[in-house]
């Protein structure tokens, strides 16, 4: 006797039986292999005591009939009853069992160990049931045998490889198709960047659509120096490799210090920067002034970071140049041209 314990300590004030019950929806006959649940339904059971139900062991049972798992409990209702009393549950416990055989079995009887709160322990015994297990019924008119599968002749004939063939050459086309896909995209891709204009041109288009007054007015300032500004931050992304579209103002200027922008254009750049987020998060109203000079300062640091590129760039073909010729000269056994100071 012995092994499960129910986990909440419970009084039983009234048993109602023992039970068996399919667990195969729909069936009113028990047919080999179905599995039942055996066990029993205790009612009104109030909290405090404990319980334990019986180890039934394979070889208690009748010969035919296996045991399939452990006590399974479950708590059906809960009744509350007035305050300072106890509360009182439904119960039900039952084990899995199945048959392979058909035949009429008794079930094991079931006793359960009760330990009540003052201390009193008794065994509270149930009738065992009887499962009748019916064979499972074939029509031997229409029944018939079927292989696992069709027999394989050898060698294979033309009609019967056709949807493999047809498979195999829908498979190829499907891959040339993707192949060519891949290759157009690619083309496309890399036409569009050989024929993608210059970052200076792009950003100076887009500083040319906010020239005049017609976004100064103090509800239209925010869509304003936001344009101004985000087309400054995509110029400073290609020009100098700054992340300057999810930086603050304050990131995006000290990762431009000791690049070619000039100190004093560099002074007004903040401040513009300063400002738009003044407008943009502060509700500040800039003045004509302000508004009238933010084009300009934008298009002046466009167009003079750019021109100190072309110049490094030009720069360094003569250089190149340079070190070509006096390669070349060294090869020839002539003496290097001299630089004039």
């Amino acid at each position: 006797m012995n092994t499960c314990l129910l986990s909440v300590f419970l009084t039983i004030v009234l048993m109602q039986g023992s039970f068996l019950t399919p667990l195969q929806e729909g069936r009113d006959t028990v047919l080999i292999a179905d599995q039942m649940l055996y066990g029993v339904e205790l009612q009104d059971v109030q909290e405090g005591t404990g319980l334990f139900f019986p180890e039934i062991r394979q070889e208690e049972g009748q010969p035919g009939v296996m045991v399939l798992s452990d006590w399974r409990l479950d708590t059906l209702d809960v009744k509350r009853q007035k305050k300072g009393l106890p509360k009182l549950y439904d119960i039900r416990a039952g084990i899995v069992v199945t048959s392979f055989d058909e035949g009429r079995y008794a079930l094991p009887p079931i006793s359960v160990e009760r330990h009540s709160p003052d201390g009193t322990v008794d065994t509270l015994s149930f009738d065992p049931l009887v499962m009748e297990v019916a064979p499972v019924q074939i029509d031997t008119t229409s029944f018939q045998l079927h292989d696992i599968k069709g027999q394989i002749r050898y060698p294979l004939t033309f009609r019967e490889l056709l949807p493999y063939i047809l498979a195999a050459q829908l498979a190829a086309v499907l891959i040339i198709l993707a192949v060519c896909l891949v290759m157009m995209f690619r083309r496309k891709k890399s036409f569009e960047l050989e024929h993608r204009d210059p970052a200076h041109i792009v950003a100076l288009r887009k500083l040319d659509t906010y020239r005049g007054d017609r976004l100064w007015a103090p509800e239209k300032q925010k869509a304003f120096y936001s344009g101004v500004t985000d087309a400054l931050r995509e110029y400073i992304v290609s020009r100098y490799g700054i992340s300057a579209m999810e930086m603050t103002t304050k990131e995006i200027f000290e990762d431009l210090k000791g690049t070619d922008v000039p100190q004093d254009l560099f002074s007004e750049l903040e401040s513009l920067f300063e400002r738009a987020d003044y407008v943009k998060f502060a509700k500040y109203v800039a003045s004509d002034e302000e508004n009238a000079s933010a084009v300009p300062l934008a298009v002046r640091f466009v167009t003079t970071t750019y021109q100190s590129e072309v110049n490094a760039e030009s720069a360094q073909e003569r250089q190149e140049q340079d070190g070509q010729k006096q390669n070349r000269q060294e090869q020839d056994g002539q003496e290097p041209d001299k630089k004039e100071d």
